[in-house]
């Protein structure tokens, strides 16, 4: 938060306003748990909180053992359109509960060990465990190999490698499977693949990543696609491609084609509703389309979209009291004396004023101002009163684009508290 920032963790702690998702977004990771899949759009203004929504979602489903990558899409970067890419940004992002990114080999050599395992419980002796694994991949990727029958055979060469001792053929072939350009020729030809992976050549590796990770004792991955309304900025051919390639992973999550798979997508409500983003593409639109005109409060956690409302002066105090009870929890006891309740209200009032009243983009700033530069004052200095000492400064070039847009002047604003 001293960045400005969303945790990585511990974001139950800071929920404001979720709980009302809670059941029915159990319901669909419980769903997905038992071979189901799911698709979703969460769409809010900046500042609503979608990228804390989708970290809050992970943490959630990582207690079911979920297996979680979050992917910020972009045009340079990632564009959507290139479904090679988005999976090699997905295997690399790929984190666990028990590994961070990227957790593609850790999650690979359990899957391994478990057909070892599975092949020794039916009896396989030592000379014939690896053909007896061999037989087990065949089986257990059989549907896959329809569709990408090289995942299978860069798993092979990838154990056949490890078990010469070749770890730099074995990084390589890896390095492959998980969509990486580039890689060295004599390591594909060792694991017998050839070329590099593309846009139709994804969707079937990952159906190949689903079942490793469900065998590896991960029911499930959720994939947020981040930031989606992007697509409304690149060039109007890269935008169509892209708007269709997000219609054919719906269709194919709604087809049971990724048994195991939850799909999240981000975006603004200009994304869902204007002429530059999914209303462009007609049969995106359709399947997306969810009645938002009754009260927010009466909105549907069990529909295709998702609407965070954003903050309120309200829920932004709350967040803020939130903030520095746990604060306070591990630091001196004068901290919730000092920055007591009226303080967090004077400060959350302020930034809020400061971005021209727009509190729903407020909540970035003020959690940073309220924590490193008042709470942990108070902490470290015994005179410190942010009442006499603290005058509210936000500089320019803390500002993003869209929050500077929003600043009354252009001029750095002195605010006094």
């Amino acid at each position: 938060m001293r960045r400005g920032a969303v945790p990585e963790s511990g974001l139950d702690l800071l929920a404001t306003g979720l709980d009302r998702f809670e059941s029915a977004l159990d319901a669909e990771l419980d769903a997905v748990t038992t071979g189901g899949s799911v698709f979703k759009a969460v769409r809010g203004e900046y500042g609503s909180g979608k990228t804390f929504f989708s970290r809050w979602l992970g943490e959630r489903a990582k207690r079911r053992n979920f297996a979680v990558a979050e992917i910020q899409i972009s045009e340079n970067e990632t564009p959507l359109h290139k479904l090679e890419t988005v999976y090699r940004r997905l295997t690399e992002r790929l984190t666990t509960a028990s590994f961070p990114p990227s957790a593609l080999r850790p999650v690979v050599d359990a899957w391994f060990y478990a057909l070892e395992e599975d092949a020794l419980a039916a009896g396989a002796g030592d000379d014939e465990l690896s053909a007896e694994v061999d037989t087990l991949l065949a089986a257990r990727l059989a549907e896959v190999s329809r569709q990408a029958p090289s995942f299978a055979t860069a798993l092979r060469g990838y154990r056949a490698a490890l078990l010469d001792g070749d770890e730099a053929t074995a990084a390589a072939v890896l390095a492959w499977l998980g969509g990486q350009p580039h890689v060295a020729a004599a390591a594909r030809r060792s694991a017998g693949v050839r070329g590099d992976l593309d846009h139709f050549g994804a969707l079937g590796f990952l159906q190949g990543l689903l079942t490793v990770l469900r065998d590896s004792g991960h029911p499930g991955l959720l994939v947020v696609l981040d930031e989606v309304e992007t697509l409304q900025r690149v060039r109007s051919d890269a935008r169509d491609k892209a708007l269709n390639a997000l219609r054919q992973l719906i269709d194919e999550v709604h087809s049971g084609r990724f048994p195991g798979l939850y799909l999240v997508i981000t975006g603004t409500p200009a994304f869902y509703d204007g002429q530059q983003g999914v209303q462009r593409l007609a049969p995106l639109a359709q399947r997306l389309s969810t009645d938002f005109s009754t009260d927010p409060r009466f909105d549907n956690p069990r529909a295709v979209q998702l609407r965070l409302p954003g903050f309120t002066q309200e829920s932004l105090v709350s967040l803020g009291l939130t903030i520095r009870d746990l604060y306070a929890a591990g630091a001196a006891e004068r901290v919730k004396a000092i920055a007591d309740d009226a303080y967090v209200t004077e400060l959350a009032q302020a930034v809020g004023g400061a971005l021209g009243g727009k509190i729903g983009v407020a909540p970035r700033l003020f959690l940073k101002k309220l924590v490193g530069d008042v709470l942990d004052r108070i902490d470290q200095f015994e005179d410190f009163d942010p009442r006499r000492h603290y005058r509210l400064t936000l500089a320019g070039n803390e500002l993003t684009d869209l929050e500077r847009n929003l600043v009354v002047s252009a001029d750095d604003l002195d605010l006094d508290l």
